[in-house]
């Protein structure tokens, strides 16, 4: 079982945002923002290229949460949504997540 799938299943305590039966929401352990969370789903899906057909409901079921919690933590005037994907992503958890980051300038291209 992987790190984000302990953290979905309360085995690993997290600062838990968010929950439902498909995702879970909680703050980044190294914020690169006043506000950075992640939403994962709690079924396990190592990268994105591994989403299904049958995941686009969930895949929309996780963007649409990130936003209604970013605006929820006060980032309406912006905030930056980061999916990785392997390695040379920058993949780091092989759990699909989103970063949510706001409260702060963001620039482009990121580093």
């Amino acid at each position: 079982m992987c790190l984000f799938c302990k953290i979905a299943a309360g085995e690993i305590p997290a600062r838990i945002l968010y929950e439902d039966d498909q995702v879970v929401a909680f703050h980044d352990i190294a914020p690169q923002a006043p506000v950075h969370f992640l939403v994962i789903p709690k079924k396990h899906i190592a990268t994105l290229n591994d989403l299904d057909t049958e995941d686009k409901l969930l895949a929309g079921h996780i963007l649409f949460t990130a936003q209604r919690l970013a605006r929820e933590l006060g980032c309406e005037s912006g905030f930056r949504v980061v999916m990785n994907c392997n390695e040379q992503g920058g993949q780091t958890v092989y759990h699909i997540h989103m970063h949510v980051l706001g409260q702060r300038q963001m620039h482009w291209p990121p580093g």
